[in-house]
């Protein structure tokens, strides 16, 4: 089995590198082998359901799924396109509402700011939405953050707020949902708050939720080792 990682809105690779390490060192019992971790790329289409398309386009039949925001929403998508070659779920510090017109006004005026050329990445004033207020001050932890975002770019980021922006309801979907779930937030998530991941919780059949005191809404970044633990606990749940 495969376990695949979605991440983010400016985000790569580097939001989940603790995972990446910590999971691709896991010996899978039915083959003896390394648990293959893969991270999607979801920088080159502008909406959630070209997003979920290309991952389901290279990965394997069967696999486990975990995203966190907008991979949240995508592995969302992929559950809706694919149900059953999704054999674990887990979902972090994500929604499955569309945004409320208020926070779609504002991302409209992000996206505007961006096409006119004032990208400016996840900046110092930015972060408060992303990490917990006692991790401000963690420098190695706010430059990570910010360099993720010069990286994916202006370009990508249009593109995935415009797939935000035209992202589907999942709430009348999550019913349907039928393989083990886990859901985790940060209890001082700002973007997708704690009220959004009960929701999820609550309409997925069996599914379980956990909160990390104290994190905000890069979970994966912030407390790396609890994540890691609690998604040692999704695999191995029966």
């Amino acid at each position: 089995m495969t376990l695949i990682l979605l991440p983010g809105l400016l985000c790569d690779a580097a939001l989940w590198r603790e995972q990446i390490a910590h999971f691709s060192a896991r010996v899978q019992a039915d083959t003896n082998r390394p648990l293959p971790v893969q991270v999607a790329d979801l920088t080159r289409d502008d909406s959630i359901a070209a997003m979920a398309s290309r991952v389901l386009s290279w990965a394997p039949p069967e696999f486990y799924l975990a995203g966190l925001s907008m991979g949240g929403y995508v592995a969302l998508e992929i559950l809706r396109q694919a149900p059953k070659r999704v054999t674990r779920l887990a979902l972090l510090d994500t929604s499955a509402r569309p945004d409320s017109p208020e926070q779609s006004e504002r991302r409209r005026g992000l996206v505007d700011l961006a096409r006119r050329g004032r990208f400016r990445g996840v900046t110092p004033r930015l972060l408060p939405l992303l990490l917990a207020k006692d991790r401000l001050d963690d420098a190695p932890l706010t430059s990570a953050v910010m360099a993720m975002a010069e990286r994916v770019g202006a370009e990508a980021y249009l593109r995935q707020q415009t797939a935000i922006l035209g992202r589907a309801d999942s709430r009348p979907s999550l019913a349907d949902i039928r393989c083990p779930t886990m859901v985790i937030c940060g209890t001082e998530d700002a973007l997708t708050p704690v009220a959004h991941s009960e929701e999820i919780a609550a309409a997925i059949p069996g599914a379980v939720l956990h909160l990390l005191p104290g994190a905000g809404h890069l979970t994966t970044m912030e407390q790396p080792s609890a994540v890691n633990q609690l998604l040692d606990q999704w695999l191995s749940c029966e």
